[in-house]
C-alpha cells in the first residue's frame, strides 16, 4: 500500500490553510506528504504545489486527498485532466467532505457527477458576477468601475509644451513618467 499525499489550496493569501492541513492530518497524511499553495484554481498557472505533486510527488499505489474537489480544481477539464494523470499513475483520489475514493466505481461514478455540478456552479457564480459588473456600468457616472480618477493635469502638460519644454522636462518637472507625456501630447496631435 502507498502513501496518503495531501494536498491543500486556497484561492488566496487571506484565506487560511490550516483548517485543510488539520483535516488532511487527521486523514492520516503525515508531514512530509503534504502540499499546500495560496492560489487560484481557475487555471493551472502559477499552481506549482500541484504540479510538484503531479509530476514527483506521486506513485503507483498512493493516494491524493484533499477536503473538497474544489480545491483540486475548478473546472470539470482540469479536474478530469488531474484525475487522468492519477490514474495513469495508478493513484486513487479522496475527498474527505464529499467521500469520494475513486478506488471504487461507486466513487468514480460519484467524482464525475460532484465535478459537473462544481464546474456548473462556477460558471454560474462567473454569470452573475458578469450581469452584476454590466449593469454597474450601465450606471454611468454612478458606476464603481468607473476607472482610477486621472492624476494627470493636462493643462500643466499643455502650457509646459507651449513654453518649449521637451516631454522629457515636462515629465520631470510634474513628477510623472515620460511615457504618460507622450501618450498625452500623441492624444492631442491625434
Amino acid at each position: 500500500m502507498g502513501e496518503l499525499i495531501g494536498y491543500a489550496r486556497t484561492s488566496s493569501r487571506s484565506q487560511p490553510l490550516d483548517v485543510q492541513i488539520d483535516a488532511l492530518k487527521r486523514a492520516g497524511v503525515k508531514e512530509d506528504y503534504l502540499y499546500a499553495e495560496q492560489v487560484s484554481g481557475t487555471s493551472r498557472n502559477g499552481r506549482t504545489a500541484l504540479e510538484e505533486m503531479l509530476a514527483r510527488g506521486i506513485r503507483k499505489g498512493d493516494t491524493v486527498v484533499c477536503v473538497r474537489l474544489d480545491r483540486l480544481a475548478r473546472s470539470t477539464r482540469d479536474l478530469h485532466n488531474i484525475a487522468h494523470v492519477l490514474q495513469e499513475k495508478g493513484v486513487g483520489l479522496r475527498v474527505l467532505e464529499q467521500n469520494i475514493d475513486t478506488t471504487t466505481p461507486e466513487g468514480r461514478l460519484f467524482f464525475s457527477m460532484l465535478s459537473a455540478i462544481s464546474t456548473f456552479e462556477t460558471e454560474i457564480r462567473q454569470a452573475r458576477q458578469r450581469e452584476g459588473i454590466d449593469a454597474a456600468l450601465a450606471k454611468g457616472a454612478d458606476s464603481p468601475f468607473k476607472g482610477r480618477p486621472a492624476t494627470i493635469d493636462a493643462e500643466k502638460i499643455k502650457t509646459l509644451r507651449a513654453k518649449g519644454m521637451t516631454p522629457t522636462a515636462i515629465a520631470k518637472e510634474l513628477g510623472i513618467a515620460r511615457s504618460s507625456v507622450y501618450r498625452y501630447l500623441k492624444s492631442v496631435e491625434a
